[in-house]
């Protein structure tokens, strides 16, 4: 794989550009990673699949010490509001004024990965610098994440210079092809944005149904179900059963989430019912997502979703196994 070109340049006749800052692989998603509370901000996101398909956000972020608060409102598709408060998650659909109620324990760009004996994400991945570009009228160090091997994809990101604030991040197929860009459009790093404000209106459900589904910590393990050999970096970061009912948590769906730091696998596991599942196998993708679901056992349907490789979903199904 070639190095991504770098589109533009900061340097014109006569200046010269400032050097590129050269960090780890470590270092630059730590700096990631904490660049969300550097400055509450306000933009517009745009998300462009290689299919032409499109996405376009109106983003307001801003902390206070350890609790973060985050408004997305959907500027396509059906209208909807999303509320986040550290791990809590709440959708506002207006139009059937129903507000859904969730937790999310992996938030923000790139999920957190406990740390595992013997791994390293510096073992997956190389960092390189690879120039300076300007976005949404901020200077970003361009940075490429390259994988070492076939299993998950590449990233190029555009860390905002004072704050590290990524600003654009495509994932890169095979070849360095595009299958996904995400990019503010327009940016305020000094923006007005309050926690207590997005608190009250967050919790402003006044008129509306509010819907939370039971949702309950666990782990595979606790639930029956294992990997026969582990998936070359990915690591167990959560697992919930979530209840198609509050009455009955018997048909929940199990869902465990593993990544290697910067890529992530869903992992749905539900009992097979013929009137809602196919006979076969499903894929599908859309942008750098991929989705595989099947069914794995008799009484078992699967789905795997995730921004890697398709081989990668396959062998996620081929190593699990119910273990009781």
């Amino acid at each position: 794989m070639g190095a991504p070109p770098v589109e533009s340049s900061l340097s014109s006749a006569g200046e010269i550009a400032p050097a590129p800052i050269e960090r780890s692989l470590v270092q630059w998603i730590e700096r990631m990673h904490n660049a969300p509370c550097a400055r509450p901000y306000a933009g517009t996101f745009v998300v462009l699949a290689a299919s032409g398909a499109m996405a376009s956000s109106r983003i307001w972020h801003a902390c206070d010490g350890p609790l973060q608060m985050e408004r997305v409102e959907a500027l396509t598709g059906t209208p909807r509001t999303i509320f986040r408060r550290n791990d809590e998650v709440r959708t506002f659909w207006p139009q059937a004024r129903v507000v859904r109620s969730d937790r999310r324990e992996a938030s923000g760009l790139f999920p957190r990965v406990p740390v595992v004996d013997g791994t390293s994400i510096s073992q997956f991945y190389s960092a390189r610098s690879v120039g300076l570009e300007r976005v949404a009228g901020f200077v970003a160090d361009v940075v490429w994440f390259k994988p070492v091997d076939s299993l998950r994809f590449g990233y190029k990101l555009w860390s905002e210079r004072e704050t590290g604030l990524v600003v654009k991040l495509q994932t890169l197929g095979a070849n360095g092809r595009v299958l996904e860009q995400a990019a503010f459009s327009e940016l305020d790093l000094n923006a007005p944005v309050r926690v207590e404000q997005l608190s009250r209106l967050m919790d402003a459900t006044a008129g509306y149904k509010v819907v939370a589904p039971a949702v309950v910590k666990t782990t595979a393990t606790a639930q029956g179900w294992a990997l026969r050999q582990p998936i070359a970096g990915f690591v167990p970061v959560s697992c919930h059963r979530r209840s198609v009912s509050v009455d009955d948590d018997a048909q929940g769906v199990l869902q465990c989430l593993y990544s290697d730091g910067l890529a992530s696998v869903s992992l749905f596991i539900e009992p097979f019912d013929p009137q809602r599942h196919p006979a076969q196998p499903q894929i599908s993708n859309m942008g750098a997502t991929q989705l595989l679901a099947q069914r794995i056992l008799a009484d078992v349907w699967l789905t795997a979703v995730g921004e890697v490789p398709l081989q990668t979903l396959r062998l996620f199904a081929g190593q699990l196994e119910r273990t009781r």
